[in-house]
């Protein structure tokens, strides 16, 4: 091979990979730029509060495009991982309604969440299996063997950060359809009962009562929560069982 075209293989290689990286790193610049900037401070109650009037006119006047705007800033959040989704989620339901509010919320959460797994799985997935070692493929084994199960459980219980949950499938291999699905529903519930402390925030505000997340998610909340995380266990149990069963053993 002739240094040409060892230097043609080069450039042609390192275009790819600044191709494959460039949407990481659009994603962390947009993330310190937030940080960078202090945008934080437009996610919180006391700003919605002291700007709700003003807001609620817009919606009025003009609904469809209110929801639009709301729908792309909340995929912009997810996808870049910024901090206050739940500021956003209870701010849905304030400005839209339970019902619409939940709606939209779960539609722009889904979007952001497959966007970051798309990015995550082509940018970062083939390096990190590269890496890993055979350790992973046995993860992913593992994980793909009831992906669905796990993933609604992940999405039910608000144990870990909703970006994590978003970057975790895409290295283990999950199918997009799986994902995509497990998120649609799995994100509901929680969203439904933010959506709905917001759809009563407006009495909160009148009463000049102070409003803070951690009094969201009380014990009877998650207490459902975790009921349903349990229900979306049964096919993996059901599994185990069927494994555990000795050959020539018959059903009952």
């Amino acid at each position: 091979m002739s240094g040409t075209e060892k230097r043609q293989e080069s450039g042609q290689a390192s275009g790819l990979t600044v191709k494959r990286w460039l949407p990481v790193i659009v994603l962390l610049s947009g993330l310190a730029a937030f940080i960078a900037l202090d945008l934080g401070r437009f996610f919180s109650f006391d700003l919605l509060r002291e700007h709700r009037h003003g807001l609620l006119d817009r919606i009025a006047e003009h609904g469809i495009a209110a929801a639009f705007i709301y729908i792309a800033l909340y995929i912009m959040v997810v996808t870049f991982s910024l901090p206050g989704g739940a500021v956003m989620t209870v701010t849905g339901g304030f400005l839209f309604g339970a019902l619409f509010g939940t709606c939209y919320t779960v539609l722009a959460a889904t979007i952001g969440a497959t966007l970051l797994f798309l990015i995550a799985r082509t940018s970062l997935g083939a390096a990190l299996k590269e890496k890993a070692g055979p350790w992973l493929g046995r993860m992913q084994n593992g994980f793909n063997e009831n992906a669905m199960s796990y993933l609604l459980v992940l999405r039910l219980i608000p144990l870990f950060p909703f970006w994590l949950v978003n970057l975790a499938p895409a290295f283990l291999g999950v199918s997009l359809r799986t994902y995509a699905i497990a998120t649609l529903i799995g994100i509901i519930p929680g969203t439904f009962v933010f959506s709905l402390i917001g759809a009563g925030l407006g009495s909160v505000f009148d009463a000049g009562e102070s409003f803070t997340l951690q009094g969201v998610l009380t014990g009877e909340i998650i207490g459902a929560l975790v009921g349903l995380a349990l229900l979306s266990l049964i096919p993996v149990i059901y599994k185990r069982v069927r494994k555990g069963k000795r050959p020539g053993e018959e059903e009952i």
